[in-house]
C-alpha cells in the first residue's frame, strides 16, 4: 500500500522532516511511485489531482491482514487488516453482508462528515480490529489516516524530497523514498490534515513528537507519543462537508 499527498494537501508534521535534514537522500513523489511499481508490477495506481497518488498491490499479502481499495462518491480508501466487529458495523451503517472493511470505513467517514454529531475519535474507536487505513475525499481534499491501538498492522509515514506526505505498509518503500525523514505511524491514533494527530483513546491529550538526538544535537529519529500530562481545550466536532472545508481554510490549507 502506498499513498503520496502533496505538502499543501497532506500537511505532514514538521517533525517528520527533522531526521533527514542532515542527509537529504529522499526521493520525489514520482520516483517513489515508480519504485513501488517496479517492486510490485501488479499494483494498481490511482493518479489523483494536484500530483497525489494512491497505489495498492496484493503481492505478498498476508491472509490475516489483507489489503483492499474502494472508490465511492469520490472518496478513495485503502484498508489493510480486518475488523472483528464487521457484522455489527454493517448493521449500524445499514450496509449489506457483502460490504468489505474498506466500504465500512468509507461509510463511517461519510457519516462523520455529513450527519453524525460525534467527534472523529468516537468513530475510529468503534472499529474493533487490526488495521490501518488511508481515506482521501477528493471533493473536500480531506485526508484521514488511522491505525489500531495495538499497532498490529505495519504502517509508516514520512516526507518525500518536496515535503509531500508518504504513507505505506511497506517499510522498504518508506526507507528508500523518505530516507531518515520517516517514523512509525503511532498506534491508537488518527490524523486529519488541518487538524493534526489525535489519540482516539486519549483525545483530550496532545500527541507529541519525541526526538532521539546524538551528542551533537543531530536528530537521529522521531516517534510520536501521547502526552498524558498535557490536555487540549477541546476536540474537533464533526459537521457537514462545508464545516470540514471551512475548518481547513481557517487553518490555511
Amino acid at each position: 500500500m502506498l499513498a503520496v499527498f502533496a505538502k499543501a494537501i497532506g500537511k505532514p508534521p514538521e517533525e517528520l522532516m527533522l531526521p533527514g535534514m542532515a542527509c537529504n537522500n529522499s526521493k520525489t513523489p514520482e520516483e517513489i511511485v515508480n519504485k513501488f511499481q517496479s517492486l510490485w508490477p501488479d499494483s494498481t495506481v490511482y493518479n489523483l489531482s494536484y500530483g497525489n497518488f494512491m497505489a495498492l498491490s496484493h503481492e505478498y499479502e498476508s491472509p490475516i491482514h489483507h489489503r483492499s481499495i474502494v472508490v465511492l462518491d469520490d472518496i478513495f480508501c485503502i484498508f489493510v487488516g480486518n475488523l472483528a466487529n464487521i457484522a455489527d458495523l454493517r448493521h449500524h451503517y445499514g450496509l449489506p453482508r457483502q460490504a468489505t472493511e474498506a466500504m465500512i470505513v468509507v461509510e463511517a467517514y461519510k457519516a462523520l462528515r455529513d450527519r453524525a454529531p460525534y467527534p472523529p475519535d468516537q468513530v475510529v474507536k468503534h472499529l474493533d480490529g487490526k488495521f490501518a487505513f488511508v481515506i482521501f475525499d477528493a471533493r473536500t481534499n480531506i485526508l484521514f489516516l488511522a491505525r489500531d491501538r495495538e499497532g498490529s498492522v505495519e504502517f509508516q509515514w514520512g516526507m518525500a524530497r518536496d515535503g509531500s506526505l508518504v504513507c505505506s505498509d511497506h517499510p522498504k518503500i518508506i526507507e528508500e523514498g523518505c530516507g531518515k525523514a520517516c517514523a512509525r505511524f503511532p498506534p491508537g491514533c488518527f490524523f486529519i490534515n488541518g487538524s493534526g494527530l489525535t489519540s482516539f483513546d486519549h483525545p483530550l491529550h496532545k500527541v507529541r513528537a519525541i526526538l532521539n538526538e546524538d551528542d551533537s544535537g543531530n536528530v537521529l529519529s522521531v516517534y510520536f507519543q501521547v502526552d498524558l500530562y498535557t490536555k487540549i481545550p477541546s476536540i474537533p466536532r464533526s459537521g457537514s462537508a462545508d464545516n470540514w472545508a471551512d475548518a481547513a481554510v481557517a487553518k490555511g490549507e
